[in-house]
């Protein structure tokens, strides 16, 4: 591609490189030139306009940005795209779901060439119809086919989205004395229609290991969800011996998201578990969403995956920590 000023003489079948506003309008950059815009122009009394020009080999922005936004998508994808625009073309989710990225093909794809880019929001962001989970931009007005073929290479199959494989939930609250009761059901609810999933079961019990097995043995949705009256303080605690007892099991406590550390994941025959802390309770971001839309999903989350957390992993400082993280001055 050649980039730069040339005579009008020279500049039709070009692309406009910037913006020209003229007495009878204006002439947008990106724009092909034609014999009418170049007698615009040289009626405006210009006598020369900076211009890209492609050459033999070399792809539009737009055609180029469409075929490596296509490639990247995987089998599947349940995602769309929008129409190229100034060499731009958005990958959107048609649902809700996770979106699973190949990090790895994603940054082979962008070492190519610098005029070529693909944007991705985080593995394992929850998206919503409608949402943008990445975007690919050619920086320049044309690209070589030699780049734009390699770059569709490596990025072959690189995105999805993971839609919701369970349609319902059962929530079990268990409560003490003291305890705060049904209060944050609702942030509980949100997160699943956000997942287009509904609260089917909302069970109340006391905070002991028997009515908690009891109440875990007879929920009825497709994931069971337990948010304690009282912390969660060892794998051997109330809740998680309730659901060893109810005949299921705990394959991990603890996390490394803050908040969030106190929850735990389990299984009882089809039906997944997670142990919720109590400030789950409130609508903020908490690792309770990250594992909810994995688990949701059907994304696995090895340990090695809970590990990865912890980059990433401090959202929020919540007010009603005993212990603040800055000592107060005095």
């Amino acid at each position: 591609m050649k980039f730069g000023t040339v005579p009008l003489a020279e500049a039709e079948g070009s692309i406009l490189a910037h913006s020209e506003r003229l007495p009878d309008g204006r002439l947008r950059k990106g724009q092909v030139l034609g014999a009418g815009d170049i007698a615009r122009l040289a009626a405006a009394g210009l006598a020369e306009v900076a211009v890209a020009h492609l050459e033999a080999g070399d792809v539009h922005e737009d055609a180029a940005a469409q075929r490596l936004a296509g490639a990247a998508l995987g089998d599947g994808s349940g995602l769309n795209l929008s129409q190229p625009f100034t060499g731009r073309v958005n990958l959107v989710a048609g649902g809700p779901g996770v979106v699973c990225i190949d990090s790895e093909r994603i940054t082979q794809a962008n070492e190519i060439d610098p005029a070529i880019t693909i944007a991705t929001v985080p593995p394992c962001f929850q998206a919503h119809a409608g949402s943008m989970v990445a975007t690919v931009k050619i920086i320049a007005y044309g690209v070589r086919e030699q780049a734009l073929k390699k770059a569709a290479e490596a990025v072959k199959n690189a995105i999805r989205l993971a839609p919701p494989r369970f349609g319902s939930a059962s929530l079990i609250v268990s409560d003490t004395a003291e305890g705060p009761g049904l209060r944050g059901v609702e942030a509980i609810r949100d997160r699943l229609t956000g997942l287009g999933m509904r609260l089917s079961q909302t069970l109340s019990c006391p905070h002991e290991v028997p009515a908690l097995a009891d109440a875990i043995a007879s929920a009825t949705g497709d994931i069971i969800l337990i948010l304690t009256g009282s912390a969660t303080s060892d794998e051997n605690d109330t809740a998680p011996e309730a659901l060893r007892q109810s005949g299921g099991k705990v394959t991990r406590f603890g996390i490394p998201v803050d908040p969030g550390n106190l929850l735990f994941l389990g299984q009882r025959k089809d039906q997944p578990v997670i142990g919720l802390p109590n400030s789950a309770r409130s609508p903020v971001l908490h690792g309770a969403d990250w594992v909810l839309s994995r688990v949701a999903c059907g994304v696995p989350i090895t340990d090695r995956d809970f590990a990865a957390m912890g980059v990433g992993g401090l959202l929020k400082e919540i007010p009603t920590r005993p212990q603040p993280r800055r000592a107060s001055r005095g």
